[in-house]
C-alpha cells in the first residue's frame, strides 16, 4: 500500500463525534491511475487472476485510496486488503506495521505477500487469499431444488 498524500490520518482513525473515520476518501484518479501503470510485474500477474471476478465471484479492485493510503488490491465487500512486497519494502517494516494497524482499525483484513511467492506460486498465494475470503464473508448455499 502506498501513501496517498503527506497528511496524517485522523487521531486514532477516529473522525468526528468519535466515530471511525470514513475510509475511502473522494478518489484520487489520476494518482491510482498512475499506480496501476506503474503496476510491477508480480502486481500484473496476481491481478489477472482476480480481476472480472475470477476469484470466488468477488470484485476485486486495484490501487484504491484507504485514508492516506492506497491498497494494491481491495475486495470491498470482504473487507480484504491484499498487499505485494518486494525489494522495495525491505526496509519498511516500521512504516508497514502502522498502516497495517490503521487499516486493521478500520476493520480491513491485510494479506501481505511476497512478490517472489507470487511469480513462483501463485496457486498457493490464491488458495491462502480463498482460505481469508471465506472467513470474511462465507458464501451462501443456493436454495434447496434449484429455486
Amino acid at each position: 500500500m502506498r501513501e496517498r498524500d503527506a497528511s496524517p490520518p485522523p487521531a486514532g482513525g477516529r473522525g468526528p463525534g468519535g466515530g471511525l473515520a470514513r475510509p475511502f476518501r473522494s478518489r484520487n484518479t489520476s494518482r491510482a491511475k498512475s499506480l496501476r501503470n506503474e503496476a510491477s510485474p508480480p502486481e500484473r500477474f496476481l491481478w489477472q487472476r482476480l480481476r472480472n471476478r475470477q476469484l470466488d465471484g468477488r470484485k476485486f479492485s486495484r490501487q484504491i485510496p484507504i485514508g492516506p493510503y492506497f491498497a494494491d488490491f481491495l475486495c470491498r465487500e470482504a473487507k480484504l486488503i491484499i498487499e505485494l512486497d518486494g525489494s522495495t519494502h525491505d526496509d519498511s517494516a516500521e512504516y508497514d506495521a502502522r498502516r497495517d494497524a490503521y487499516c486493521r482499525e478500520l476493520g480491513f483484513t491485510v494479506l501481505r505477500f511476497q512478490n517472489a511467492d507470487v511469480i513462483g506460486n501463485i496457486e498457493g498465494v490464491l488458495s491462502h487469499i480463498m482460505a481469508a475470503l471465506a472467513q470474511a464473508h462465507p458464501q451462501p448455499l443456493p436454495p434447496a431444488g434449484g429455486e
